[in-house]
């Protein structure tokens, strides 16, 4: 059974669903949740607060699908692609993931930057600071190497880092630039039946990641 602190933020997570986070009313939260106005902000301190635990659940969220995305991928030697589709799969899935794997956060969502700066993520911790999107991506990034480096592939560190970035790059531009469907009067977003169509093209970037030998020094993604 969820906790009151996890209902209030699934309900506050439905209500952005459908309306701008400024149309969200923390009243309508808290009876989406069957609590108290009172427990949500004893809960959250303010709606500011709410916004940054939505926010901070939404990169922990990802970052554990990408460990599971890691560990299911272990066996094939097949990292750089499970996290590729897990991370297409999860900003399309979760508009706060897609702001923060791409930096674009539109008027309907809440604002980092006003959520977080100098602000507190409820009555006793202090807020960590929203990741950018170069942090997030090099930091799963090096999270795939280091599971490679642990694997039976015999490549070096920057083969590795080139392989897993592109992998990323791939899946981020795909995150950006949907595919589209065409002939219903206006463009939007179609939902792919399967990732068979992105599989080889990721795979293929991937398999020449690995064949062509680097002398990058980049350490971060800009």
């Amino acid at each position: 059974m969820p906790t009151a602190r996890e209902a209030l933020l699934d309900a506050a997570e439905s209500a952005l669903s459908t309306l701008p986070w400024t149309a969200v009313r923390m009243v309508d939260v808290a009876a989406g949740a069957g609590v108290s106005r009172q427990t949500l902000y004893n809960e959250f301190g303010s709606k500011d607060g709410l916004a940054r635990a939505l926010i901070r659940r939404a990169a922990e969220g990802y970052l554990s699908g990408v460990e599971q995305a890691l560990r299911e991928a272990r066996a094939q030697g097949d990292e750089p692609a499970e996290v590729a589709r897990w991370t297409v799969r999860a900003a399309r899935a979760n508009v706060l993931v897609k702001a923060l794997l791409t930096g674009v956060w539109g008027e309907r969502l809440p604002r980092p930057g006003a959520a977080y700066a100098g602000r507190r993520a409820g009555p006793a911790a202090p807020a960590p600071p929203t990741p950018t999107p170069a942090e997030l991506l090099t930091l799963v990034r090096d999270r795939a190497v280091a599971a490679m480096e642990r694997g039976p592939r015999r490549l070096d560190h920057a083969e590795l880092e080139l392989a897993c970035e592109t992998a990323l790059r791939l899946a981020l531009s795909y995150t950006l630039v949907p595919s589209v469907r065409r002939g219903t009067g206006a463009a939007q977003c179609e939902e792919p039946e399967s990732w068979r169509p992105i599989t080889p093209t990721i795979t293929s970037e991937i398999d020449t990641s690995f064949s062509v030998e680097t002398t990058s020094s980049r350490k971060t993604m800009p």
